[in-house]
């Protein structure tokens, strides 16, 4: 498990620089008796939250305020944790990436199918979209162990942003009457569809997801060719 200890973390997203000082401000203050996992177990508390307002809009689309209040308090747990280990300076490394990765896979699943069954994005692109980000996932994890690199985000982007978008969306949804009442009717082989505005940012979602995906395994694959060439006989 040396290599987990090893594996250098890439983040460059926008807010990087300032989110950082943010945390580590926080962790300095944080009482003692609140400890990593205490943070962690927030952090699922919070899209338990996001999925439970975004369900519950269905009845009423001012829960959407709950599922926004879900995402400053995820943020809050799965983004604060690791930050408060390294200020006191008791990181775990094997532990914690076990629990870590675990939870983050838990956390997905629950905040993407809370939103496909809210009335904002149909429960299929939703599940798409899940499926992609648990493979880029699983990507980045393989990357931790075999090139020592635990990329945080891509194109910029990472969770603190996408949570920053669903905020945003969020709004134009509950202020935007024009982009809540939008649909239109499709039929996709022979199976009748309703799609609203975000169902469209969903696909554009999975297009990126997908594009990202792709040209990591192209470039992955180059760099591992170079290290691990073929054997000749």
């Amino acid at each position: 498990m040396e290599e987990i200890k090893k594996a250098e973390r890439i983040q460059t997203s926008f807010l990087n620089a300032a989110e950082k000082k943010a945390l580590v401000w926080l962790a300095e203050r944080m009482p003692r008796p609140v400890t990593s996992d205490a943070l962690t177990a927030v952090g699922v508390l919070g899209s338990i939250i996001i999925a439970a307002g975004y369900i519950l809009s269905r009845f009423d689309i001012r829960f959407l305020w709950l599922a926004t209040f879900g995402f400053i308090v995820n943020w809050f747990g799965d983004s604060l944790d690791g930050t408060l280990a390294r200020v006191r300076n008791t990181q775990r490394p094997i532990y914690g990436y076990y629990l870590d990765h675990t939870v983050d896979v838990i956390n997905e699943i629950v905040m993407f199918v809370g939103i496909g069954l809210s009335p904002l994005v149909n429960l299929d692109l939703a599940v798409s979209a899940l499926g992609l980000y648990l493979i880029l996932t699983l990507n980045v994890s393989m990357n931790a162990h075999l090139r020592k690199e635990f990329r945080l985000t891509y194109a910029k982007l990472g969770p603190t942003e996408f949570r920053l978008l669903m905020i945003f969306f969020n709004c134009l949804f509950l202020f935007v009457r024009p982009i809540r009442e939008y649909s239109h009717d499709w039929v996709v082989i022979g199976r009748p569809y309703t799609t609203g505005i975000f169902d469209y940012f969903a696909i554009f979602v999975i297009v990126v997801l997908l594009s990202i995906y792709i040209y990591s395994i192209v470039n992955d694959l180059r760099y591992y060719a170079k290290i691990d060439p073929p054997k000749k006989f």
